[in-house]
């Protein structure tokens, strides 16, 4: 498994109620995306900084959907008029307390 941080600057007097609205008109293309496990909509609002933690099943389907130029990325770039930095971690160990499991990656 692997985790993917992502961060981008909000502009100066971006609303934490538009960044909201963005996030959940976006959350429903992130289902079904292969490889997938989870996506966490992240933002700071004292710091002006947005962003997402993905965990995905490989880290070739992390960096096939991270990569520069996606429509992903596109859309950080329209909505907030910067690209965002991505991070990619490789998570050995998942606690899950909603489904009550430890995954362990192979």
């Amino acid at each position: 498994m692997f985790t993917v941080l992502v961060r981008f600057k909000v502009p100066a007097g971006t609303s934490r109620t538009q960044v909201a609205e963005n996030m959940k008109k976006a959350a429903p293309r992130f289902q079904g995306v292969p490889g997938l496990i989870r996506k966490n909509f992240l933002y700071d609002e004292k710091n002006g900084i947005g962003g997402g933690a993905y965990t995905w099943e490989t880290r070739e389907a992390a960096e096939k959907f991270h990569a520069n130029g996606t429509p992903w990325q596109q859309a950080i770039v329209n909505l907030y008029g910067n690209k965002p930095s991505v991070d990619i971690y490789e998570t050995p160990v998942l606690v899950d307390n909603d489904q009550g499991k430890i995954k362990v990656a192979a």
